[in-house]
């Protein structure tokens, strides 16, 4: 028995707390958020898990009024029912605390949108295109090169549990820098999300959207596109590459010969939407 309820409390505190993922990968049994790895997911979570606790407490508090009722004024035990329609206090109560918790509530929620959208004193940026179906890539403060994302296919990939999450070509960003991230799309909705970056955000043809982002820990991050555009919406994820600012300086080194300025387009790579099949 005493092993049951310190396996339940367990279960339990994964739910309220959440299970880390390693490196934005998930992991069999994974309940609750991947580990954040950024301010703005850090906030998030801190968001989240204060709401978590209010409405578990809301709802235990409306358990209890529900079983009061029941057992007090049920017909066997309250045959003579009161007629009584109104109380002024407890109207006042019921509509004063719901206001009350809306107004404490509003701040925090406020103060975390403002602050994810708004972007001060970035270090770089980055511009996201959505295609059908891939990303496209520019970094115009290092060179203007662009580059494109497409997914890995199964039979390509070495570690075979980054199925329709490995891309072609990553992008890397630097640790510790503030990103400001554009992003538009050439043909239809598409929208980057990375959940432990705490990024989702639509790409709309004609309009250019912008957050940031400020990585605090090296590693793979991945994400998908989270709007439906198309047969092939499943087929185009993300995937970010976080490293120090050293090894970021380097890779920019040789991606500005690797990789077609934007003045200079290549070839799209549309070997995905060739090779997958439209049922």
């Amino acid at each position: 028995m005493t092993m049951r309820l310190a396996a339940l409390a367990a279960f339990l505190l994964t739910i309220m707390s959440g299970v880390a993922f390693a490196d934005g990968i998930p992991t069999e049994w994974q309940v609750g958020f991947q580990e954040a790895a950024s301010p703005s997911m850090e906030r998030i979570v801190d968001f989240h898990n204060l709401l978590l606790w209010l409405i578990t407490a809301i709802s235990l508090f409306v358990l209890a009024l529900l079983v009061i009722v029941v057992v007090r004024f049920n017909e066997k035990a309250n045959p003579t029912p009161s007629k009584t329609t109104h109380n002024t206090m407890i109207e006042v109560i019921w509509t004063a605390v719901p206001v009350i918790i809306l107004v404490w509530l509003f701040i925090p929620s406020y103060n975390l949108m403002v602050t994810n959208d708004r972007v001060e004193d970035a270090d770089m940026t980055v511009k996201v295109i959505g295609h059908q179906w891939y990303w496209s890539y520019e970094y115009p403060d290092h060179g203007n090169f662009t580059f494109d994302a497409n997914m890995t296919l199964e039979e390509d990939l070495e570690d075979k549990s980054l199925r329709m999450m490995e891309t072609d070509n990553h992008v890397v960003l630097p640790v510790g820098k503030k990103v400001r991230l554009l992003f538009t799309a050439d043909d239809v909705l598409h929208s980057w999300g990375i959940p432990a970056l705490g990024i989702k955000l639509d790409a709309v043809p004609g309009r250019l959207n912008e957050t940031w982002v400020e990585i605090t820990k090296p590693g793979m991050y991945y994400g998908f596109c989270s709007e439906l555009c198309g047969v092939n919406h499943s087929y185009m994820p993300v995937a970010i590459k976080a490293v120090s600012e050293d090894e970021f300086n380097a890779w920019v080194e040789t991606a500005r010969e690797e990789f077609a300025r934007v003045d200079e387009p290549a070839e799209s790579n549309t070997r995905l939407a060739q090779t997958t099949p439209v049922e």
